[in-house]
């Protein structure tokens, strides 16, 4: 309608369209407004189809427009959404990231703290121990230097560490080749060094390994007083065993003396009274020799273990020692109340084949002598009369690398407060105490329990009952 307005403006006002309104003229020259209506009417319905046309076309293209502009918003919504979704799982990981990172430190904090009280107690231990501790690098430059090392070589650790060992401590009794040696090796290395009745060191060398600077830890133990201890007890040990083998052998001793004393003093008697002839003198005589022999079979079989003892073990019989030790009990051994070895009945059960082992023969004479003695002492305290019969029987077995052997014999057994103390040796400082019933050579075997321990790493006990007697068991090593 706009453009029909102004068509019709621009004709009647422009001079060159009147020739264009001839044609709405009628004869008369009067305007044919029909025609002029009729025109614009057309006019108006080609602009009206003109404009639904336009209209048309720019609600399709208005649709078209907001069909984009959805699917843009919906991207846009959707890549929003998305980078909403990105942005929130990357506050989740940041969040999970920000407490693992606050976790890690609060664990790196636990652990700095452990390390350092591990240090301060490591530190602490070092600077407590009672032993010298010493550190070297590869360079036999000292690296650790604790207080124990400060107070034995007078030598402060400022002074020591970054010094090589030997300008700085001289003295030390440690020379470079056992260094040299312990590093070469990669093991550890223990050195005795002592000065007799001075001092004692017990001196390990570890040499360090997987480290960058390699080197060696030298640990120096004063053990002077320990030694001298342990020293003083083995002495008393000794000296209570050899007691006891001394006082065992003066029994051996004193019962033949007396017996022989015994006819001497019959044979002077007899002198006296005039009474000397052949008949009586001979027994009394003949008696006094055998019991001299019995004195001098006491005092070789003590020669004979002495010039044995020590040298190397050799394979020997356990079975041909205990019958050699059963010859010596039958000249040696007789009973306080008179019983003589010779008469106690023996019972032997050796095993077939049995193999020998290492031992000091002589030694283990003396462990066999002694527990017969210990047998007929027994077997001397029960009444003889009726029907009981002296018995010591003897069994040998192997089993599992070693020999058992057990001594059984009826006599008296042994009370449970004399098993306790039977294999243990006796000490006191108490003289009165030697002639007490606490000591009696005759009922301790510690010597013979030493011999069997430790100069054969085996094993002795004893069991027994008061009524029935009492069994000594053994367990040899068949092996060096």
């Amino acid at each position: 309608m706009r453009y029909l307005i102004t068509f019709f403006i621009l004709v009647y006002s422009h001079p060159a369209a009147a020739g264009l309104l001839d044609v709405y003229r009628l004869e008369d020259g009067h305007t044919n407004w029909q025609y002029v209506a009729n025109t614009a009417g057309g006019l108006l319905i080609l602009t009206l189809i003109y404009s639904v046309i336009r209209l048309l076309l720019s609600r399709r293209q208005a649709r078209s427009y907001n069909r984009k502009l959805e699917a843009a918003r919906n991207q846009l919504e959707q890549r929003v959404q998305e980078r909403t979704a990105t942005l929130d799982e990357s506050n989740r990981m940041l969040q999970e990231s920000n407490k693992a990172l606050l976790d890690e430190i609060k664990e790196h904090r636990k652990t700095t703290s452990q390390l350092r009280q591990s240090e301060a107690y490591i530190n602490n231990i070092l600077r407590s121990m009672p032993l010298m501790l010493v550190g070297l690098n590869e360079n036999s430059e000292i690296t650790h230097w604790n207080p124990r090392a400060e107070e034995i070589s007078g030598l402060p650790a400022s002074r020591a560490l970054g010094q090589n060992l030997w300008q700085a401590y001289p003295t030390i009794t440690i020379s470079p080749e056992q260094i040299e040696r312990a590093q070469k090796l990669s093991k550890t290395i223990t050195i005795k060094h002592s000065q007799r009745g001075q001092y004692y060191f017990d001196i390990t060398i570890y040499p360090l390994g997987n480290q960058d600077n390699t080197g060696v830890i030298i640990l120096i133990d004063d053990v002077t007083q320990r030694v001298l201890a342990e020293n003083m007890l083995i002495q008393r040990d000794k000296m209570s065993s050899m007691g006891e083998l001394a006082a065992a052998m003066a029994i051996d001793i004193d019962s033949p003396l007396q017996a022989i004393l015994g006819d001497v003093r019959d044979v002077q008697t007899a002198l006296g009274n005039g009474a000397a002839a052949p008949a009586q003198l001979n027994p009394l005589l003949a008696d006094a020799l055998a019991r001299g022999r019995q004195v001098s079979s006491v005092i070789n079989n003590l020669l004979e273990f002495s010039q044995a003892r020590g040298g190397e073990k050799k394979e020997a019989d356990i079975c041909g020692i205990i019958d050699h030790s059963l010859t010596l009990a039958n000249d040696l051994l007789t009973a306080p109340s008179g019983l003589k070895f010779q008469d106690i009945t023996i019972e032997k059960h050796y095993g077939e084949n049995l193999p020998q082992i290492p031992c000091y023969a002589a030694e283990l004479q003396q462990v066999f002598l002694s527990l017969f003695r210990h047998a007929c002492g027994a077997l001397g305290e029960v009444d003889r009369g009726g029907d009981h019969t002296p018995t010591i029987t003897i069994h040998v077995n192997e089993s599992y690398d070693a020999l058992w052997v057990k001594v059984n014999h009826n006599g008296k057994g042994i009370s449970l407060e004399e098993q306790k103390y039977i294999l243990e040796p006796f000490f006191t400082n108490d003289v009165n105490d030697l002639s007490s019933e606490k000591y009696d050579a005759g009922k301790r075997l510690s010597f013979s329990h030493f011999i069997v321990t430790e100069q054969h790493r085996g094993e002795m006990a004893v069991t027994s009952d008061i009524d029935l007697g009492t069994t000594f068991h053994m367990q040899l090593q068949l092996k060096k």
